[in-house]
C-alpha cells in the first residue's frame, strides 16, 4: 500500500518535521537567546547638583543643609524640580539650642536663586518621644484644633494640648478634669490661638512658636477653670497661601540677592596735582589777561 492510504507509513523525517512546526513559539526552555554584556550601569549622581538649603531671616541658622536634584537637560529645568520641596529640619539646628530639639520645622521652596533655595515656613511639629514623654497617669489629656488666617493671607490650622495638674497642697493622687471642665478649657485653647495667630503675619507668629508663648498664654486663660501643666502649641501646618509674592520672599530673608554696589562719592575734584580737572583757558584777541571759559 502506498503512504497516503496507510497513515502509519509516512517516513520518520517527515514525522519529525510535523512535531517541530507543532511546537508553540516562546515555549523551547532551550533556548537562551543572545547572551551580551547588557547596559551599562551609571551612577546616578554623576548627573546630579547640589543646591544649599536657605532658612528664612527668623532662624540663627541660614545654610540648614544641602539638596540634589537632577541638572537641567532638554525642556526639563532643574529649578521647576526643586520648587515646592519640603524639607524637614530640626529647631536645635536651626537656633544652636539644644533644649529645642523636640520641634521639627518643615520648610518649602519657594524660589530658587543660583544655588540657593529659599524655603519659607510650612509646618511644624513635635518629635514621637516628647509627645510620649508628656503622657502619664493619674491626670486628663485635653487637646484642641482651630483654623486661623494672619493678616498677610495664610490660613494655618493649629494644635494645642496640655494637661492637668495638681492643685496646690491637693493629697489626692488624682487630678481629673470633668467632661464640662475639660469643654471650657477647649473653648479657651481655640480663643487663644485665635487671638494670639490672627492678628499678626506669618513670620511674627513662628517667632512665637518658638519660645511658647501661646501655651502660656492658654495656662493663664484656664487658670480659673483647671489648672494645667506642659500646653503646647504640638502641631501646626499650612493649610492655605496667599499668591506668591517675590517681594514678600525676599523681605523674609533679607540679605539674599542684596550686593555690595559701594557707596556714592563726592563730584568734586580734592586733589588733581596733574591738573586734569582745571579748565582750558583761552588768549584775548587784544592781548589781555586770560580767561576762564564758564567764569562769565
Amino acid at each position: 500500500a502506498s503512504p497516503c492510504q496507510c497513515p502509519g507509513a509516512y517516513p520518520t523525517a517527515l514525522r519529525a518535521h510535523t512535531q517541530r512546526a507543532s511546537m508553540a513559539v516562546g515555549k523551547n526552555k532551550g533556548f537562551k537567546g543572545k547572551r551580551g554584556k547588557g547596559k551599562k550601569v551609571v551612577d546616578p549622581f554623576t548627573k546630579k547638583e547640589w543646591y544649599d538649603i536657605r532658612a528664612p531671616s527668623m532662624f540663627a541658622v541660614r545654610n540648614c543643609g544641602k539638596t540634589p536634584v537632577t541638572k537641567s537637560s532638554g525642556t526639563r529645568i532643574a529649578s521647576d524640580s526643586l520648587k515646592g520641596r519640603v524639607f524637614e529640619v530640626n529647631l536645635a539646628d536651626l537656633n544652636k539650642d539644644e533644649d529645642q530639639a523636640f520641634r521639627k520645622m518643615y520648610l518649602e521652596c519657594e524660589e530658587v536663586q543660583g544655588t540657593y533655595c529659599l524655603t519659607n515656613f510650612y509646618g511644624m511639629n513635635f518629635t514621637t518621644d516628647k509627645l510620649r514623654s508628656l503622657v502619664r497617669k493619674w491626670q486628663s489629656l485635653i487637646e484642641a484644633h482651630v483654623d486661623v488666617k494672619t493678616t498677610d493671607g495664610y490660613v494655618l490650622r493649629l494644635f494645642c494640648i496640655g494637661f492637668t495638674r495638681k492643685r496646690p497642697n491637693q493629697l489626692k493622687k488624682t487630678c481629673y478634669a470633668t467632661s464640662a471642665q475639660i469643654k471650657q478649657i477647649r473653648a479657651k485653647m481655640r480663643e487663644v490661638m485665635v487671638r494670639e495667630a490672627s492678628t499678626v503675619e506669618l513670620k511674627e507668629l513662628v517667632n512665637k512658636f518658638i519660645p511658647e508663648l501661646i501655651g502660656k498664654e492658654v495656662e493663664k486663660a484656664t487658670q480659673g477653670i483647671f489648672p494645667l501643666q506642659n500646653v503646647f502649641v504640638r502641631k501646626a501646618k499650612i493649610m492655605r497661601k496667599p499668591k506668591f509674592d517675590m517681594v514678600k520672599l525676599l523681605e523674609i530673608h533679607g540679605d539674599v540677592g542684596s550686593e555690595d554696589t559701594g557707596k556714592m562719592i563726592d563730584g568734586t575734584i580734592k586733589d588733581d596735582p596733574l591738573g586734569v580737572g582745571k579748565k582750558p583757558e583761552v588768549d584775548d584777541d587784544e592781548g589781555g589777561p586770560k580767561k576762564v571759559v564758564g567764569d562769565e
